[in-house]
């Protein structure tokens, strides 16, 4: 395992799915993968879209400028959309991109890929935002977990572990991954 993994969560104002936010977070922290979750707007409580607080340990403002294994957009609304209109999550993603670091975007923020011009052979998202990503040129796939390129992609809160645990692998390798199952009590 290497000793230098880091994510970074991508939080907006408001409107984040919150499964998706501590559900991937805590995997990948099982998982020896270092998490800063940053908020768009500072490190104020994030209210997500069911009503919990999240309180963001840095802000984008500090962290824009850092290098990341992986960027990763949880969804939720109206998070998904601001994290697609937001030009410093632009920035951030495409700077990402030509690094050749990883980008993982969950349930309704697939749609920040579409806005800020990330592209992917193929990728998956809640059936909400299909049609848009479609009609965006993306290819879709209905599998719960896509990977294509350096793209991780995921369908909405009831595959944050498979999302998470497929990050694990990537960045630490499957048996990493495999090992956080039953610890956890998951049924794959």
């Amino acid at each position: 395992m290497s000793d230098s993994k880091h994510a970074l969560i991508l939080l907006a104002a408001e409107g984040a799915e919150e499964m998706e936010v501590i559900i991937t977070g805590d995997v990948l922290e099982r998982g020896g993968i270092r998490v800063t979750y940053a908020g768009l707007t500072g490190a104020e409580p994030v209210k997500c879209a069911r009503g919990a607080r999240i309180v963001p340990n840095d802000s984008l403002e500090n962290v824009k400028d850092k290098k990341f294994d992986i960027v990763i957009l949880p969804g939720g609304q109206p998070g998904s959309n601001t994290l697609a209109e937001n030009e410093e999550v632009g920035k951030i993603l495409k700077k990402q991109a030509e690094s050749g670091g990883y980008i993982g975007a969950i349930c309704a923020a697939p749609i920040a890929l579409l806005s800020h011009g990330i592209k992917t052979d193929v990728l998956t998202s809640h059936p909400s935002v299909k049609d848009k990503l479609v009609k965006g040129g993306y290819k879709y796939s209905e599998d719960r977990v896509v990977v294509s390129d350096k793209v991780i992609t995921s369908r909405g809160p009831g595959t944050a572990f498979e999302f998470a645990l497929k990050i694990v692998e990537i960045l630490e390798g499957a048996e990493k991954s495999n090992s956080l199952i039953e610890p956890m009590v998951l049924k794959m």
